[in-house]
């Protein structure tokens, strides 16, 4: 199960701990228990810090408990074996519940230890799933600092029929003493301010206490990161305010074409991005969504933006890296069935349809790579495209119609997602040369069909959008107001890319440099400074 690499490094992690722990396993007689029998033995057999005992009743079986053997009261249970993406899980449950530190700050770790009241967790997973291990993680830890909080970390694939059972078509699902809670990803300080009714309000008051920034990034992902990182290098004050830190880079799986990096993960170049902001000194703000940009000519001086908290920050300049997310179809039972056979992400949800029949809604590359990927797990899989013929990459559609169970369906119209009432069991569309309706029955409908730009709490603020909502800049990334620059997918520049979004940011940064240099500063900060 684990190769001599692993086995070493491994090995390393465990010399880590500094106090015993102990695993316990509730195991049956079948394949999936005898791999959590042999993996626990082998983490056993490399360290004189760890034991493993067999005599578990859990009635989940195959699966385990960590936990120091001082507090066995603090444990988590993971249910199947957590390799592939959470194997990195693993490894940090065992070293969080031998007394290392988690690298998270002690008001958080406070926090974590205030909650209060019964808290059940169950929490779905697949292998395969980037977006999980965040999840997973943040759940571990909370598990391991706070006795009051049981947390099961299910692999979905070991429990397909409980999978199906409670309904669950989309990983990571997070229940909370027994009703859905959260599905999606959902980082560490969320489920805090989820479970913490008082965190909005703290958070709020941390903001209302900071002084005026010379520069304020709105937006985490790479647009975002470049921005602040060139201007906090030019000396300048700079905040950094994001919703989700990384943005839409957080859902994405393989990226290839980063020059210089020939391969490598949304969640990877995410946490890289993170680490770069921090070391320079640049106030990032994570969990803050923007609803309002009232422009410095109304205030005379700074620009500011207020957030859905209530509270506000303001600064001599702006650049606005908002970025986008998934296009809707906006079709009939698109919401009602989201995460009950409506998916948007393939490689997370993709195995819980193995063996059955999806559709893939767009031609462009996105949606062919999604009917590749599902190609391989999947029963079949169905590709749905508007236009009269794929807009893919020419490999891309090479590599797809090599493939003996998918279906390509052009000049097609999807008009409705069907379902039972609980889940999705096809969809309709209707052929654009015909018009003719069809219906084709499905158990998933993965829907690919380009973004849409975070950009609705800019439409009161006088920069100029396009007519598909895009900020409209010049070609030194300025927006139409003074001192506001935006960069990124939020912006008309053509070309949504990860590295043409870092230029972008990049060069958004030197273009507030020179508006600061050029333009005098308001007395408050000019006496900060």
């Amino acid at each position: 199960m684990l190769d001599a690499t692993l086995k070493q490094q491994l090995s390393q992690y465990l010399g880590m701990l500094r106090e015993p722990i102990e695993l316990v396993a509730s195991l049956g007689d079948d394949a999936k228990s005898a791999e959590t029998r042999e993996l626990l033995e082998v983490i056993a057999g490399l360290s004189d810090k760890v034991s493993a005992r067999f005599d578990g009743d859990n009635t989940r079986k195959p699966s385990f408990t960590i936990a120091a053997r001082a507090r066995p009261e603090a444990e988590v249970r993971f249910a199947g074996v957590p390799m592939g993406h959470e194997f990195t899980s693993l490894v940090l449950a065992l070293l969080w519940a031998g007394g290392h530190p988690p690298k998270v700050s002690d008001e958080v770790l406070e926090q974590i230890a205030a909650l209060d009241g019964e808290m059940t967790f169950e929490m779905y997973f697949s292998l395969s799933c980037h977006n999980c291990p965040d999840v997973v993680q943040a759940l571990t830890l909370i598990a391991l600092k706070n006795p009051k909080a049981k947390v099961t970390l299910i692999e979905g694939g070991t429990y397909q029929a409980e999978v199906e059972e409670r309904g669950v078509m989309a990983v990571p699902a997070t229940f909370l003493n027994g009703e859905m809670w959260a599905s999606g990803k959902i980082s560490l300080e969320e489920i805090l301010g989820k479970l913490d009714t008082g965190a909005e309000a703290k958070a709020a008051a941390k903001l209302a206490g900071k002084k005026p920034f010379e520069v304020l990034v709105v937006g985490g992902g790479p647009a975002g990161a470049a921005a602040a990182i060139y201007t906090a290098r030019k000396g300048f004050s700079t905040g950094i305010a994001a919703e989700r830190m990384g943005g839409q880079v957080q859902d994405t799986m393989g990226i290839e074409n980063f020059i210089s990096v020939p391969y490598t993960e949304g969640p990877k170049l995410a946490a890289a991005l993170e680490q770069h902001i921090a070391e320079y000194d640049i106030d990032a703000m994570n969990l803050l969504r923007a609803e309002k940009l009232i422009p410095a000519r109304e205030l005379g001086g700074y620009h500011e933006v207020v957030f859905s908290n209530g509270a506000s920050l303001k600064a001599r300049s702006l650049v606005l890296t908002t970025g986008a997310r998934w296009r809707n179809l906006g079709v009939p039972g698109e919401a009602e069935y989201k995460t009950k056979g409506v998916a948007y992400c393939p490689h997370c949800d993709g195995p819980l349809f193995k063996g059955k029949r999806v559709a893939v809604i767009g031609g462009g590359n996105s949606g062919v790579e999604a009917a590749i990927d599902l190609a391989n797990i999947v029963g079949h899989v169905t590709l749905i495209e508007f236009d009269p013929k794929l807009r893919a990459d020419q490999v891309l559609q090479d590599k797809l119609r090599s493939f003996a169970n998918v279906d390509i369906i052009v000049s097609a119209q999807t008009t409705e997602v069907t379902g039972d009432g609980e889940k999705v069991n096809g969809l309709t569309y209707k052929d654009r040369e015909s018009g003719e309706e069809r219906h084709v029955e499905l158990e998933g409908v993965f829907v690919q069909i380009g973004l849409v730009p975070n950009t609705e709490w800019l439409k009161d603020s006088g920069v100029e959008l396009s007519p598909r909502g895009e900020i409209v800049i010049d070609e030194k990334a300025a927006t139409n107001v003074p001192g506001v620059f935006a960069a990124g997918d939020a912006t008309t520049v053509p070309y949504k890319q990860i590295i043409i979004a870092m230029g972008e940011g990049s060069k958004a940064a030197l273009s507030a440099f020179d508006y600061l240099i050029r333009n005098e500063a308001p007395t408050e900060i000019a006496q900060a400074a």
